[in-house]
């Protein structure tokens, strides 16, 4: 096992992960080895550009100060966030509109809606078939005086349905 994932293994030990899979050091070296490169390539970058011959500490370190402060940001300062917090809690919320309690979507959009319609052919009454000129053999013999209203029909538009909701969960009568 080469040195530097001896190396992964104790660190990942040292931090109590006792149980992991092989290829977890594999892919904590090729992290490890991209970070490096990628700083050493910096710092070549930064030490040209100083008209240096050769990388010294100070291009390594100004590297990978570039590196965490590109990388890494920290959470501001805890009075920074107390007094934000603060200055937010001044505002009141604004008082609630609506009734107490949870507020419910419109009853089309729930489940106790009523769920399916039926399609009622409207009869033809007996005025209408006498004024229509058909056989009143044809017609009902004994219609109603007054039917109910939702059953009464309309003679303007024979013929086409008529749409019908029942809602579900209504109370019964025992």
């Amino acid at each position: 096992m080469p040195k530097d994932a001896k190396i992964v293994k104790s660190l990942l030990k040292s931090m109590g992960v006792e149980d992991y899979e092989p290829r977890v050091a594999h892919q904590f070296l090729e992290l490890w080895c991209r970070y490096v490169v990628d700083v050493l390539i910096d710092a070549h970058v930064y030490s040209q550009h100083a008209g240096k011959s050769a990388i010294d500490s100070e291009d390594v370190n100004l590297a990978i100060q570039s590196k965490v402060n590109f990388s890494f940001s920290q959470p501001p300062p805890r009075e920074v966030l107390l007094e934000l917090a603060r200055e937010r809690n001044k505002i009141p919320l604004p008082k609630s509109i609506s009734a107490p309690g949870i507020e419910l979507p419109p009853e089309q959009h729930t489940l106790i809606g009523p769920n399916y319609q039926l399609a009622i052919l409207k009869k033809r009454t007996h005025r209408a078939i006498k004024e229509s000129g058909e056989d009143e053999e044809a017609a009902d013999p004994t219609p109603t005086p007054n039917p109910p209203q939702e059953l009464r029909t309309d003679t303007s538009s024979q013929g086409t349905p008529q749409q019908v909701s029942f809602p579900l969960g209504s109370k019964r009568s025992r």
